[in-house]
């Protein structure tokens, strides 16, 4: 994962370091996995990252022993033998911790319960979004590698639909799909696909299952790639051949394509996840659909599928360049289906750059 331990790591725990300051603490305990790797490279399963103004340890056991030396030269390994609680401690001793951070937005009741009994004598500082807040703004290598996980969702289900045909399952298509991600680059998908042909579409986070494609149904197809830990957003509705209820399918799946270019035309720096929220939300209600979009317009997409910023009616997010966001606005009616559109879009120095080029025609074959 050469983005991750390449020069942008110490610039990273600069900009952490001097969050720390803000926040009055003295050190930060990092359990996030993501923010993990963000900060230290690090890509093993189980770790915990302990950062003061000087140095920075990282714990783990001894399967990730000597992947450390590899993936994060800048850190002093801690080995764990028998629990991270038993190990921290020592940790905190070495760098004389006294206002120690957490995570409390990952970190477990239990987990504090851990440490606290293990390192009695600190104060306990929770934070949220510490590290998330940082990885919200993508630097240029991220954006690289995100732009080919993006691009390699978009051949992949270009090669899918190709293969489409009416009477192959839901889970056919997905693995179609899947296979050519696999074979092309990415380390793994990004998310458990969605293949939901019909009625099915109706509820947004519908899985692939054993039911046939139907000729004329609208299918709702969200999926995405990994490549180098960062992670694509894709999702497309289309037909195979012409609509059983034409009507219907033009004017929901028109208001849904309006909503989104609308949305991504207006996006820049400065902006709140709100505004932007606001703007897909009010041109489907215009269309009388508002009731039928009841969830957020999108989300900052990067080492995790969902991350700051987000795009909503409760969100107080404010864009800036370098973040990457989803605007995938949707209508879902009971019975009938649902249309998502999905692209994920740069925010540049002046507006927006939309990274997907999927194409968005709705009629196959």
């Amino acid at each position: 994962m050469t983005h991750l331990t390449n020069s942008s790591i110490p610039s990273r725990l600069a900009r952490l370091r001097a969050k720390l300051r803000e926040i009055g603490a003295d050190t930060l305990l990092v359990s996030q996995p993501e923010s993990r790797a963000y900060l230290s490279g690090f890509t093993g399963s189980s770790g915990w990252l302990l950062i003061d103004p000087d140095r920075a340890l990282i714990a783990t056991d001894f399967r990730y022993y000597e992947q450390v030396a590899l993936e994060s030269p800048a850190y002093e390994l801690s080995r764990v033998v028998t629990t991270f609680a038993a190990a921290l401690p020592d940790m905190v001793q070495q760098l004389g911790a006294h206002r120690l951070a957490f995570e409390a937005d990952h970190a477990t009741f239990s987990d504090v319960q851990d440490w606290s009994r293990a390192v009695p004598d600190v104060e306990w500082v929770a934070t949220k979004g510490i590290v998330m807040e940082l990885r919200a703004v993508k630097d240029a290598g991220e954006v690289a590698t995100l732009r080919a996980a993006i691009a390699l969702a978009d051949e992949a289900i270009a090669a899918g639909l190709a293969q489409a045909r009416p009477g192959m399952t839901e889970l056919d298509l997905a693995w179609i799909i899947e296979s050519y991600m696999r074979t092309h680059g990415a380390q793994v998908v990004a998310f458990d696909m969605i293949v939901a042909c019909g009625s099915k579409g109706a509820r947004p986070h519908a899985r692939a299952g054993a039911e046939p494609l139907v000729p004329g149904e609208p299918v709702v197809i969200d999926m995405g790639a990994r490549i180098d830990g960062y992670n694509s957003d894709l999702t497309r509705t289309v037909c195979l051949g012409q609509p059983n209820d034409p009507a219907r399918f033009r004017e929901i799946y028109s208001a849904v394509l309006r909503a989104q270019l609308g949305a991504e035309a207006m996006i820049r720096p400065g902006m709140s996840g709100q505004e932007v929220d606001a703007v897909a939300r009010n041109l489907i209600a215009e269309a009388g659909y508002g009731d039928y979009f009841g969830h957020g317009l999108g989300h900052g997409v990067g080492l995790a599928v969902h991350e700051s910023p987000r795009l909503s009616r409760t969100s107080t997010d404010t864009l800036a360049p370098g973040m990457v966001v989803t605007v995938e606005p949707g209508i879902y009616l009971p019975d009938w289906g649902g249309v998502r559109i999905e692209d994920v879009v740069l925010v540049t120095e002046d507006g927006a750059e939309v990274l997907t080029r999927a194409p968005k025609e709705p009629i196959i074959g």
